[in-house]
């Protein structure tokens, strides 16, 4: 199969912006499609048009059609089971803030999870009665049995785990299994920021049992602003400490001495936002809608970028880097996410020297990543390899 080319011309405002640089961070900050940026002037103009009455007459609407839309892309039964926020670890700080946080917490989660969460775990476990353990991920072929084997000795309050691990682009296959698995009055909580418009992702079968949180920023490319949680029907029981006053919007007119929260998963909502990155998002679901664009389809022409890529790492070298440097040597990419990582004590040296190349990647501490996107095919990687050679 070869990698699909009818997608590059959907970013030309981006590739031309770009010039002669290659952007290979698509893990990251993906490259934008030219439907945000009509996306973006329509949200200006309505605001210019509405005023005040822009809530109503022009971001809900698109609010209803985005939720619908990623519903539909995660197999997931309900749209009001989808709340936005403007990032993942508000939604994770809401979450966290449905219990009682004087008494005992017990999280289990990884050693690879993104800052978004290992940052705020570190502090929670400031205090006594919060306690956090970690699974290592890596050896990878153990990781499943070893972070079930902890899910079955039960005792959890919390279990958190990214869909694709962020340092690593390892990507884990047994969610539906710890949905089944994991303890009945423990929240079970996916990352799916790196997972999420890169894997065919199906929910159906959990979606009553897990939170999965993702967002914008990377493979649904449209930028900052505009992440999501989907919810289990049943939210009775919780109840955010964390809490603003758009989750009881439609209660404002009736206001009460109580806290009360809208009955679906507009209870995590916080407070006034900037509605313009879900405008994005519901432009590019709206573009993959018209274009017959499917995960799927995404997901079988990265899997062919990434082949190809490491026959050229095979063939050619890369700074001195071979296949055998991945953090995890799986040939068929079967494990991987949309990016492939490279270990080595040099990464942040290698990534300034790309750089210098006009070859954009990204490195976190010994990890030099490789992301691959909707807009590359192979001549970008050959253009890629022969500039390593030439600069030998």
């Amino acid at each position: 199969m070869k990698a699909d080319t009818a997608f590059k011309p959907l970013y030309n405002r981006s590739l031309s912006a770009m010039g002669d640089r290659l952007h290979f961070a698509a893990h990251s900050h993906h490259l934008w499609p030219d439907c945000v940026f009509e996306a973006q002037l329509r949200y200006v103009e309505d605001a210019f048009t509405w005023a005040d009455e822009k809530w109503e007459n022009a971001v809900t609407p698109v609010e209803h059609d985005a939720r619908r839309r990623i519903a539909r892309l995660l197999g997931v039964r309900d749209p009001d089971r989808i709340a936005f926020a403007p990032n993942t670890h508000s939604l994770f700080f809401r979450l966290v803030s449905c219990f009682d946080l004087r008494r005992p917490l017990r999280i289990l989660s990884t050693d690879s999870e993104f800052y978004s969460f290992s940052r705020q775990a570190l502090r929670l476990e400031e205090y006594d009665n919060i306690t956090v353990e970690r699974v290592p991920t890596l050896p990878f072929d153990t990781f499943a049995d070893r972070f079930l084997e902890k899910v079955d000795a039960g005792g959890w309050d919390m279990i958190y785990i990214s869909q694709v691990f962020f340092n690593s682009g390892l990507a884990i296959d047994f969610m539906n299994t710890l949905a089944e698995r994991a303890p009945t009055n423990a929240m079970v909580i996916i990352d799916g920021y790196h997972g999420c418009g890169a894997l065919p992702t199906d929910l159906a079968a959990i979606q009553d049992r897990v939170f999965y949180m993702a967002g914008a920023y990377k493979y649904l490319q449209s930028g900052e602003g505009a992440c999501f949680m989907t919810t289990p029907a049943n939210l009775d029981a919780c109840r955010p400490l964390y809490t603003g006053w758009f989750a009881e919007f439609d209660a404002l007119d009736h206001h009460e001495e109580a806290v009360n929260y809208a009955p679906d998963a507009r209870r995590f909502l916080g407070a006034t936002f900037d509605p313009s990155g879900i405008c994005r998002l519901n432009a590019v679901l709206s573009s993959w809608e018209n274009e017959g664009i499917t995960v799927n389809r995404i997901h079988a022409h990265v899997r062919e970028l990434q082949h190809y890529f490491m026959r050229q790492v095979d063939e050619r070298g890369l700074l001195g880097l071979g296949c055998d440097d991945l953090v995890h040597v799986q040939q068929d990419c079967d494990h991987y996410g949309h990016f492939l990582t490279f270990r080595t004590k040099d990464a942040l040296a290698h990534r300034k020297t790309l750089r210098g190349l006009d070859i954009i990647t990204d490195s976190r501490e010994d990890r030099l990543r490789f992301g691959f996107g909707m807009y590359h095919d192979t001549g970008d990687i050959d253009r890629l390899f022969v500039r390593v050679s030439r600069s030998r």
